[in-house]
């Protein structure tokens, strides 16, 4: 029996004008493209991907649906002054102090940014899967959602659904539907549950139609997700929260020490 050899090349079946917008994104998102400069020229690109004005014209449109650069038909495209963010996890662990505002907003301030986080629903709900596991939830067992919607110059930015089980919060302001000063981990701390150790599970996947809507996506470009665990003395896991952002913005950066 002849045993068929893999392909060494896959066929990429994208259309055209996706696979010369992903080229084109790939050098923004890298630097190639520095934010202000000019992309080439429509017969540039016509002559690069021997393709036809209609078809770099839609790639360009999908560039500009994405957010990552700005012109019109007939003029000069440029890439905006908004490339690709970098996160650090690390920056937002710590309860903030008495009285400040949730790390994520002094963090992203820091930057020159607006940022803005609104609460959209408290309740009581059985987790996805993975999140009831991390909280060693039983079977059915449920937890308390805490969804927020985080933006950054009024632009969404990602989509925040935090868990906490009932035994912990129930009858605290974790369950009201108010922002907590500080946010959960500075009054979790206060409760006597001070977060020790934090565990990121990391994922590339095709947005839910909610993320899509919330996060205001175009396209089929995937989407980031953070599963992070948050655990207390003894290793009790106090928190998940499952963090959504769009991945063509946004980098996550970790830094580690040898040893």
């Amino acid at each position: 029996m002849t045993v068929p050899r893999p392909e060494t090349h896959a066929v990429d079946r994208r259309s055209l004008h996706e696979r010369i917008a992903a080229d084109l994104r790939d050098q923004i998102l890298s630097g190639d493209l520095a934010p202000g400069a000019s992309l080439p020229s429509t017969v540039h690109l016509k002559e690069r991907f021997d393709a036809s004005n209609a078809t770099v014209q839609k790639a360009l449109q999908l560039l500009k649906d994405e957010r990552l650069v700005v012109g019109r038909a007939g003029a000069a495209v440029t890439v905006r002054d908004h490339r690709q963010c970098t996160v650090r996890p690390a920056s937002y662990m710590a309860p903030a102090g008495s009285g400040e505002p949730y790390r994520w907003l002094t963090e992203s301030a820091k930057n020159g940014s607006r940022a803005r986080s609104t609460l959209l629903e408290v309740t009581e709900c059985e987790p996805p899967a993975d999140v009831a596991e991390a909280l060693g939830l039983p079977a059915s067992g449920t937890a308390l959602l805490r969804r927020q919607l985080l933006t950054i110059d009024d632009e969404p930015a990602e989509l925040v659904s935090s868990y906490y089980p009932l035994d912990i919060v129930r009858g605290t302001a974790v369950t009201e539907r108010r922002k907590i000063p500080g946010g959960t981990p500075t009054l979790l701390a206060e409760l006597g549950y001070p977060p020790q150790l934090s565990v990121d599970r990391v994922s590339a996947r095709v947005p839910t139609q909610e993320q899509y809507r919330a996060l205001r996506l175009p396209g089929g470009l995937p989407v980031l997700r953070t599963l992070r665990v948050v655990f207390s003395d003894e290793r009790r896991p106090i928190e998940a929260t499952v963090m959504v952002k769009a991945g063509h913005l946004y980098e996550l950066q970790y830094e580690f020490t040898a040893g």
